[in-house]
């Protein structure tokens, strides 16, 4: 690369170690004019070797090759890439090697100094400028030791597998242990005549007589002891339907509360009584409230499907194009702790997502079980399920069961290969997760008035479009970051108005000029206290959190966008269950024993779980080569490393706190709905 001739001489000496042996480290100098390369020799007890290569110089840059015996050697910058398996480093190298691999039982491990550093995120070449280059003349040797140790042999892989299915397993068992207890726990109360639904099982088997003021053909949330003034006053019982009524005939349908207008008028009216109560919001027929939340388990099947097959076919020709040409550059593996099976290279990033498949489909069980019980009830005309305790909905908990399964399995896919173009597979069911864990708990005290399912996914799809916009654009591109602040500040805005309205503040192109005309009156012009003070407190912090997130975003412009998405989702929520549980005990009511336990479980898994999550092996926001820096050994086994604990541990944690969810207000299945309060 000399600008004129060069005077050189060439020396011939004897390489005395040209033979690689196992656990014995090897120090060598390498440059752009004389590469290294050495034999290795499987032994006899040996099936995989795992090539480690460190040094103590970031660069200059250079490429570690594994190649068969064969000649000649590419041992030159620009056909090194020719044959074998390669990888560029500056301070960390490792490639694992199979002996089926290698017909010969033996291999050239080949070492080549780059003459230029771009390729390991160093400086533009000046030549890429048209200038000419100038690193003809720059020192560029590399220190390297390079050691061959022994891999895992089949047994690890066994134990490994044992563990992680047994370890999920046991959630089976303990589960089963619960119900078990439970079920004696009713038949022993039944049996003495004291049953009493406060033992965490969330469904109503009463014993109590039927009396006057529960009349037997109560409909869903019929208000025998209407609210009005704030709900302290009792008024005459509203008529139900008669009882054996229960059928889904297209009367019964076409007669639905909303489709009435003098109902539209009465509607506006209850929802915002200062004090709300529970049977203000669950005022609409049953049958046709639990279809619509229906609609959210069917959706979500057909968005897995239609999202995971293309996701599936695109990581097979990831790993096919890895494994043909040999570019262990295009994935971003943790290196030290990668062991490939069959034509997979990180088999041990896979398996430790089966966590998720798993319990969400323990979760499902659980949920159908509920479900069932509900269902029988119901068949039984028990007033108790009619009248009393929060609306049995069941829709949104099955959603969630489908996308932690998803979440397991499109993990999976993206672990596969995992770099810049197939990041958004590992988090877009996890948004999901988010938003329809916060859409259960607000439809849990507001039954009637929660987003369609349409709605919903559809809002799931703008803020998975607007993760990959930000992943593109967003580390560059100032004008991204504004206009997703501005979007996000007005979200926030437009959806506390709606909280805060009960849903009777339509959202539409006057929004905004309302919500002003509404600040004005009341809070300008003549400075009154909020109506609804619970709610403006909520809101109020939930805007502050939303609006630091938005100047957060626009001052740093963290790189990691999925992730940043990811915490606003999740800070929300976190916000949401600490209101909901402080205004429950607030409200007087009480945390039985299963989920206070799961509340316990849920933060301390999540505690350790995110501890695993920020030890960062890998990044595939840098070059591959700076990537492996940030490379370290398995922690768990000889086989599972950090990522693979934090998608075990994860795993345990979503569970968790889906139970929270589902037994959280399980001591309000005696309490009548006029009762309960809303917030």
């Amino acid at each position: 690369m000399a600008p004129f001739n060069i005077a050189y001489e060439l020396l011939v000496t004897r390489l005395e170690n040209f033979q690689l042996e196992t656990n014995k480290p090897f120090n060598f100098t390498a440059s752009p004019s004389q590469p290294q390369y050495f034999l290795y020799k499987f032994p006899q007890d040996v099936d995989s070797v795992i090539i480690k290569v460190v040094s103590d110089a970031v660069y200059p840059c250079s490429v570690v090759s594994v190649q068969d015996i064969v000649c000649p050697v590419y041992d030159l910058d620009h056909n090194v890439e020719f044959n074998g398996v390669y990888q560029s480093m500056t301070k960390q190298a490792a490639i694992t090697v199979q002996r089926k691999d290698f017909p010969g039982e033996q291999f050239f491990v080949v070492f080549v100094i780059k003459p230029e550093d771009y390729a390991c995120g160093g400086s533009v070449p000046s030549s890429i400028h048209g200038n000419v280059n100038r690193t003809w003349n720059l020192q560029r040797t590399k220190n390297l030791q390079v050691t061959i140790v022994p891999s895992i042999n089949r047994s690890v892989y066994i134990q490994a597998m044992f563990f992680s299915f047994l370890s999920f397993l046991s959630f089976y068992l303990g589960s089963v242990i619960v119900a078990f207890v439970h079920y004696i726990r009713v038949r022993r109360k039944a049996s003495s005549g004291r049953l009493s639904p406060e033992d965490g099982s969330g469904i109503m088997t009463s014993s109590h007589p039927i009396t006057s003021s529960t009349p037997e053909g109560s409909s869903y949330g019929a208000i025998d002891e209407s609210s009005s003034s704030g709900g302290r006053q009792l008024s005459s019982p509203e008529r139900g339907p008669p009882a054996g009524s229960d059928t889904d005939s297209s009367v019964e349908e076409e007669s639905d509360f909303d489709t009435m207008p003098e109902i539209e008028s009465d509607k506006n009216v209850i929802r915002t009584k200062v004090f709300l109560y529970l049977s203000d919001l669950s005022r609409k027929d049953r049958r046709i409230v639990s279809k619509k939340y229906k609609i959210y388990f069917w959706n979500i099947i057909t968005i897995a499907v239609f999202y995971a097959l293309p996701v599936i076919q695109l990581v097979i020709t990831y790993q096919t194009v890895v494994n043909v040409t040999g570019n262990q550059d295009i994935c971003y593996y943790n290196f030290l702790c990668a062991h490939p099976l069959g034509v997979l290279s990180a088999f041990n990033n896979i398996l430790s997502n089966v966590g998720h498949t798993l319990l969400g489909f323990l979760f499902l069980l659980i949920v159908l079980r509920r479900d069932i019980l509900h269902r029988r009830a119901m068949e039984m005309k028990d007033i108790y399920t009619l009248d009393y305790g929060i609306p049995k909905h069941f829709g949104l908990f099955y959603a969630m069961g489908i996308a932690l399964m998803m979440e397991g399995v499109l993990s999976a896919c993206y672990h596969v290969c995992p770099n810049y173009s197939n990041f958004q597979f590992d988090t877009s069911f996890m948004y999901m997760i988010a938003g329809l864990c916060m859409l259960k708990l607000y439809q849990t005290r507001h039954p009637d008035i929660n987003a369609s399912a349409y709605s919903a996914y559809a809002s799931f799809a703008v803020v998975i479009c607007l993760a990959v916009l930000g992943v593109v654009f967003g580390k560059n591109g100032m004008w991204f970051w504004v206009i997703f602040s501005m979007i996000h500040v007005l979200a926030s805005l437009a959806l506390s108005t709606q909280i805060y309205y009960m849903g009777r503040f339509k959202i539409d192109l006057g929004i905004f000029r309302r919500a002003a005309m509404v600040l004005y009156t009341d809070c300008i012009q003549q400075c009154s206290r909020p109506m609804y003070m619970d709610r403006m407190v909520l809101l109020i912090v939930g805007n502050l959190v939303n609006w630091s997130f938005a100047i957060f975003g626009l001052v740093y412009r963290p790189r990691d966008f999925a992730s940043y998405i990811l915490g606003i989702f999740i800070c929300n929520l976190l916000l949401y269950l600490a209101f909901y549980i402080i205004m429950k005990l607030r409200s007087s009511e009480k945390l039985l024993p299963i989920p206070l336990f799961c509340i316990v479980a849920t933060a301390v898994v999540w505690a350790a779980a995110l501890y695993f999550f920020f030890q960062t092996l890998s990044s595939w926001e840098e070059t591959p080569a700076e990537s492996r820096e940030k490379n370290r050994p398995c922690i768990l086994l000889g086989f599972f490393d950090d990522h693979d604990v934090w998608h075990f541990l994860s795993a345990a944690a979503l569970f968790f706190s889906f139970l929270v969810l589902l037994t959280l207000d399980d001591d309000l299945d005696t309490v009548r709905r006029d009762k309960i309060p809303v917030f």
